[in-house]
């Protein structure tokens, strides 16, 4: 049976009145009214409450509980034991999730109830379900303006430790030679004793990880002759070959190692060296989604892309949300340019799309600007690598709209021109390159009779060009604000624990990232829905009641005429200077 609670409606006696007008104001003002008032009520309950039956079982918990139970651990990186505890005990987490009741059917929940819920949206990748409607709310309430955003990617690591090659060969093994003996004893029992002793005996097993530096290239060697011996031992026997484990083994076998033919025609195993390894190898068993960034270390991308103010007012910009309108979870061996048009298209399917987004030079390949300009979209990036052949720059000849050269750095014409398709070819004086002083650092090369030509593309060209904008003030002033988007990726690690994760598998990872994000959202929301209200609130200052009557006789007159204004009685005490 689904429970359900109407949060829209109010209550006939205030249930929070015993908590009196000081605690009520911190409460109204903290992250806990913005969620009650605002929040709770567009959660998409829905999509949890397919997974339970209406008409057969139990009654399950409060469903606006149990889903804003689980938006508030991943907030405030709790475990599920310090979540069920914030939810008996804590009277903030009571305002937000709206339980006025003392019993322990409304403020206790169970942690496999709340591990079963948290699993169902997990499990169907239903983070953007919840993200999404509270992301579009917080955009309505604050009039947030998605034109302006900047886009960056921050690494988290999930719940696994971080293994080396001998160690994760050996890892492997471990698992299949586990698994095997449970499910068929007696191919197990065919293997050769000293290869299963050397990886089920406790006391032979630490021998993998406590190898000298000086062994490791030997040891590493004969794990992956093991590695190999297995996986031939193996092949061809269906009831083995479907085994999860026996998969991995031969994953990291193609991976981590090359089979060559020998001198006498028989298969050997080398080692692949570390530079030939895919940057998609597996990382650990336990985490088989996990990648590996040359930069970053093993683990997981979150991508960010959050809408920012660029006002020279500095009051302007402390009013703005800075709302982060996109959030998605990769391995860590995807490269940071495939980003940036699935966000652009997330952002615009729910009407939060910019038009203009600031990101660092892996995001601002040509292809990335050209399809980015087709959805009207600018991308303000510095261009990537060198331009020009032998990493001699081309910005500094002139050029036309065509990218045809106009006149060299001395400014010199070129006698002929020549363009087929995007290759272009300018041919210079003799005469005028002879005695050139920059003639050493030219990107021309010697041709007939002492000529010289330039032979360059469009890419080479637009890519100078880009460098030459990259050094006007004009550039430098708009490209600034993408260093405020570190500061968003500081306070995900700080606030919310994004950096590591409770949890394995690119599933889990994306849930808790995403809604790790979302806290961050409801944490900026809430700072600068409390700063509002000070600003505006009676509280501040020191008015008489005679002024603070003035100012409310004032503002009724201001109401449309046809508008219906209700009156609340007031203690008098309540209006005291």
């Amino acid at each position: 049976m689904i429970r359900c609670q109407d949060h829209k409606s109010g209550y006939l006696f205030d249930p929070w009145e015993h908590l009196g007008p000081k605690r009520r104001q911190l409460l109204e003002e903290s992250w806990a009214g913005l969620f009650r008032q605002h929040i709770l009520s567009v959660l998409p309950v829905q999509e949890l409450a397919r997974f339970y039956d209406d008409s057969r079982g139990r009654p399950t918990k409060e469903l606006y509980t149990l889903m804003g139970a689980v938006i508030l651990q991943q907030m405030h990186d709790l475990t599920d034991q310090d979540t069920v505890s914030q939810i008996a005990f804590n009277e903030q987490w009571h305002y937000a999730l709206d339980i006025a009741a003392e019993s322990d059917d409304a403020k206790y929940v169970c942690p496999k109830t709340l591990f079963s819920a948290r699993q169902a949206l997990v499990q169907n990748n239903l983070g953007a379900a919840v993200f999404d409607p509270i992301t579009q709310k917080l955009a309505e309430i604050f009039k947030v303006d998605p034109a302006r955003q900047r886009l960056d990617s921050v690494a988290v690591k999930s719940n696994m430790s971080r293994l080396g090659r001998i160690r994760l060969i050996a890892a492997v093994a471990r698992k299949f030679l586990v698994n095997l003996k449970r499910r068929h004893e007696g191919l197990f029992a065919a293997l050769r004793p000293e290869l299963t002793d050397r990886y089920l005996k406790e006391a032979a097993f630490p021998c993998f990880s406590l190898c000298k530096p000086s062994e490791s290239e030997r040891t590493l060697a004969a794990a992956a002759q093991d590695l190999f011996d297995l996986v031939q031992f193996f092949e061809g026997q269906a009831e083995v070959a479907e085994m999860y484990s026996y998969k991995l083994l031969t994953r990291v076998l193609s991976e981590q190692c090359k089979v060559v033919e020998g001198a006498d025609g028989s298969k050997q195993v080398a080692v692949r060296p570390p530079k030939e390894v895919p940057c998609d190898s597996l990382q650990n068993p336990s985490d088989p989604d996990a990648g590996y960034d040359a930069h970053k270390g093993q683990g997981y991308h979150v991508q960010v892309m959050e809408a920012y103010c660029d006002s020279a007012d500095a009051k302007a910009r402390q009013e703005t949300l800075n709302l982060i309108t996109h959030v998605a979870v990769e391995p860590a061996g995807r490269h940071d340019a495939n980003a940036l048009l699935p966000a652009l298209e997330s952002a615009a399917e729910r009407g939060l799309g910019p038009e203009q987004v600031l990101a660092d030079s892996a995001y601002g390949g040509l292809d990335n600007v050209d399809a980015a300009a087709a959805k009207g979209v600018e991308v303000v990036s510095p261009a990537m690598g060198q331009c020009g052949e032998d990493g001699r720059a081309l910005e500094d000849f002139s050029y036309s709209d065509e990218y045809e050269v106009v006149a060299c750095p001395q400014g010199h014409a070129p006698e002929t021109t020549y363009h087929q398709e995007e290759r272009h070819s300018a041919q210079f004086s003799a005469q005028h390159c002879s005695t050139c002083p920059r003639r050493e650092s030219c990107p021309t090369k010697p041709g007939a009779k002492g000529r010289r030509f330039l032979r360059y593309n469009h890419n080479a060209v637009r890519c100078a060009l880009r460098r030459v904008q990259e050094r006007t003030a004009e550039f430098k002033s708009r490209y600034r604000w993408r260093s405020g988007i570190e500061a968003c990726m500081s306070a995900l690690a700080r606030r919310t624990g994004i950096k590591r994760l409770r949890v394995r598998g690119i599933r889990a990872v994306r849930f808790g990232a995403t809604l790790k994000v979302l806290g961050l959202n409801l944490f900026r929301a809430s700072a600068l829905r409390r700063a509002r209200i000070g600003a505006g609130s009676w509280l501040c200052g020191k008015k008489s009641a005679f002024t603070k009557a003035i100012s409310v006789i004032k503002e009724l007159f201001r109401r449309p005429e046809n508008e219906t204004i209700f009156f609340r009685a007031v203690p008098l005490k309540n209006f005291s200077g």
